[in-house]
């Protein structure tokens, strides 16, 4: 497990294989880092399935709103859905997408992000600064390397859980 230098920035997930350890980087995009501090903390990433996962691409998660396979699941309309939380601005940087990093899904419209992210799964350069890089992966990329492919996947890999480090 990676040392965990701030606690209150760190997201520990939970995947079927192991603990993938999410550092936040609220320097970069507070707004993305604080919605994903929250939504956690609520409990509403817990059981969210992985709706589209493109291998050498990236493994897509986060609706809360269909994607919870505990409750209202529907694989159909995953992907399609977000938090009763207001959606929230751009917050692009200079940071690469590189393997490992966390990137807000959102729709055309660039401030449309709300509870999806992705991680990459390798560097996906062409993504830089069109999507808000607002974490890495600082352990456990293993686990998300072996997350079920597919789009969506017919028997979806989920988040077990997701809690804030300083919450664990």
């Amino acid at each position: 497990m990676a040392e965990i230098n701030d606690p209150e920035n760190t997201i520990l997930m939970e995947l079927k294989d192991g603990t993938v350890t999410i550092e936040l980087l609220p320097d970069v995009a507070p707004k993305h880092a604080e919605r994903m501090k929250e939504l956690a903390r609520s409990g509403a990433y817990d059981n969210v399935c992985f709706h589209r996962v493109i291998d050498g691409f990236m493994a897509q998660t986060g609706d809360v709103e269909h994607g919870d396979m505990e409750d209202g699941f529907n694989l159909r309309r995953a992907g399609t859905g977000g938090s009763d939380l207001p959606d929230l601005p751009a917050e692009f940087s200079k940071l690469p997408h590189d393997r490992g990093t966390l990137g807000a899904a959102r729709s055309q419209n660039p401030n449309s992000a709300n509870s999806q992210f992705f991680i990459n799964f390798k560097d996906n350069h062409f993504l830089n600064g069109q999507y808000t890089v607002y974490g890495r992966v600082i352990s456990g990329m293993e686990h998300v390397d072996a997350i079920t492919r597919g789009e969506p996947p017919a028997n979806p890999d989920r988040m077990i859980s997701v809690k804030v480090a300083a919450d664990a």
